[in-house]
Parts: C-alpha cells; sequence; structure tokens
C-alpha cells in the first residue's frame, strides 16, 4: 500500500479551513438559493447560478464529516457506506462547482459577445437541460466509481481507517487511474480552460464601452477570473501530478512530499470557493442585494453591471 507522508500539520490545517468556510459559506449559498428560486421570469444566468449554490449547499453538508476525520488524525469511524456516499459527493460537487461556473461563463460571453446569437439560447428550458445533463453525468460517474470496489481502506502501521486516500499501486495502475485521469480532464481542466478563454474575450469587449459601469462589469469579470485560478486551476494541477505520480509517470523522490503538500493546500483552496461565491452573488446580482434577509426591499429582477440595463435586460454584463 503507498503511504502519504506523514505530516501532523494536516490535522489541524483542515479544520481551521472546513470550520470557517462551513460557518460563512452555507447560510450565504443558502440565502443565495433562496433569493435566486424566487427570481421571476427566471433565465438562464439564474439558473445556472441556482445550481451553483446547490453543489456548493451539498459539499458545505459533507464538511462536518471532513471536519471529524482530519481532526481525529485522518481515522474514518463511519463505515465504508458513509465514506462512500461523502466522499463521492463532495468531490463530484467539487466538479460540479466548476462546471457550472463554466455554463455561467460561456453564458455571459455569449450575452456579450455575441448578442444576437444569444438571443437564440437563453431560454430557460435550454440551460434546464443543460443543468439535469450535467447532474445526470455526475450521477453516472458516481455511481461507476462505487461500483468499482471499496473506497475505505486500512493504513499497515496502526489501526487508523483512512477515507478515499492510501489506495494501493495496484488500485491506482487499475481501477482508479484512468477514472480518475478521465474526470480530472472533462470535470477540471477543460472547464478552467473555457472559463480562462472565455473571460478575457468578454472583458475586451465591455472595455470598449466608455462608461463607469462597464468599467466596474470588467472588474467583476477579472475578480472571477482570479478567483478561478485562486481556488480551482492549482488543486487541477496539483491532482494531475498526483496522478502522475500515483502512476508512476512521475518517479522522483523528492516530487512526492512536494506533490503530497501542494494536493493537501489546494484542497483546501478549493473549499474556500464556496466562501467566495456568495461575495459574487452580491456584487454581480442586484436580486441577492435586493431580496436577501438584510435587505429592506423587493425591487428589480436582474443584474444592474450594464448601463442600459433597463432599456435592453438581454444586454446585461453581469457575471
Amino acid at each position: 500500500m503507498q503511504h502519504a507522508p506523514a505530516v501532523e500539520y494536516q490535522y489541524y490545517f483542515f479544520p481551521l479551513v472546513y470550520i470557517p468556510a462551513l460557518i460563512i459559506g452555507l447560510p450565504g449559498n443558502l440565502v443565495a438559493l433562496f433569493v435566486f428560486l424566487k427570481i421571476t421570469p427566471r433565465t438562464a444566468f439564474s439558473v445556472y447560478i441556482s445550481n451553483l449554490a446547490l453543489a456548493d449547499v451539498i459539499m458545505l453538508c459533507i464538511l462536518p464529516f471532513r471536519i471529524h476525520y482530519h481532526i481525529n488524525r485522518n481515522n474514518w469511524v463511519f463505515g465504508d457506506v458513509t465514506c462512500c456516499i461523502t466522499g463521492t459527493l463532495f468531490y463530484a460537487n467539487m466538479y460540479m462547482n466548476i462546471c457550472f461556473m463554466t455554463c455561467i461563463c460561456v453564458d455571459r460571453y455569449m450575452a456579450i459577445v455575441h448578442p444576437h446569437n444569444y438571443q437564440r439560447l437563453q431560454s430557460c428550458w435550454w440551460s434546464l437541460v443543460v443543468c439535469v445533463v450535467l447532474w445526470c453525468v455526475a450521477a453516472v460517474a458516481v455511481v461507476v466509481f462505487v461500483l468499482m470496489g471499496p473506497l475505505e481502506t486500512n493504513k499497515d502501521e496502526s489501526r487508523r481507517r483512512s477515507c478515499f486516500e492510501n489506495f494501493t499501486k495496484e488500485e491506482w495502475e487499475g481501477r482508479l487511474g484512468g477514472y480518475s485521469m478521465l474526470c480530472l480532464i472533462f470535470g477540471s481542466l477543460l472547464p478552467s480552460i473555457i472559463i480562462l478563454v472565455c473571460y478575457p474575450l468578454a472583458a475586451r469587449r465591455i472595455s470598449m464601452i466608455k462608461s463607469k459601469m462597464a468599467q466596474r462589469a470588467v472588474k467583476v469579470i477579472y475578480t472571477i477570473l482570479a478567483i478561478t485560478l485562486l481556488c480551482f486551476l492549482p488543486n487541477h494541477l496539483a491532482y494531475l501530478l498526483h496522478l502522475l505520480r500515483r502512476m508512476d509517470v512521475i518517479k522522483s523522490c523528492t516530487s512526492v512530499n512536494v506533490i503530497y503538500h501542494a494536493r493537501r493546500v489546494t484542497m483546501a483552496l478549493v473549499i474556500l470557493n464556496t466562501c467566495l461565491d456568495p461575495v459574487l452573488y452580491y456584487v454581480t446580482t442586484s436580486h441577492f442585494r435586493k431580496e436577501a434577509p438584510f435587505s429592506t426591499e423587493l425591487k428589480g429582477n436582474s443584474p444592474d453591471l450594464h448601463p442600459d440595463e433597463k432599456k435592453k435586460p438581454e444586454q446585461n454584463v453581469a457575471c
């Protein structure tokens, strides 16, 4: 069995990140989900962002199990079934998070760069179909992964049990390697590339509009791009190196510790996204500012970052 480097800091590091993320992110995303579900008429943007909030909520609901796991020195005490359910939901919704962010990115890109074509694609039903397909693909991927074998493993030197860790070399070369690489490519790297391409192109088009509103929209776009670079891309790259190491493509002994530490840190960065998403909801969407519990009145039904939004709501440039 392949053992991860023994490091004490992870038993404190993950809870220190996860607990604040749970306290801040869960209420924020629940409020956002409640607000976005009230939006009428529904738009493609509201459908995608509602599903993003839902993916955040599901991932945050799993965090108490992960927190206990790390505080208990990476010893899983809830059994293989619970490990299977919480682990697959945790990682599946991490992929769903970046996929829905990609949908929002493409939606905003089409609205800004190709507004005429966008009019034919902004149907609420079209976005619902996209979201249902994504959830179905995630469900199938989870079922396939679960049927591939147990996810709770033993450690040789102690009686502690790991969850989603310490798989054998044979398992990585067999059931885990190819499957994990496919998930990484289509669930992480490809969506990240789409975001990295679409947002700068949209920002370039908006920057041609000489107004304060347009300039603020550019700032919002680059803020979202920065969050993607901070929270998701490092994890994707670290996980790619992790897979290459597990499949013995990377054989350097020195790289083992570096990749392991990078994997730990970037996993924490992914969770920070669940705290930052409510901030983005507040910045980019007038609904969240006007209909959240701390607001005093309910009015408006579209993002408010475009100078001509009241006349042409389809030309919104909120992201």
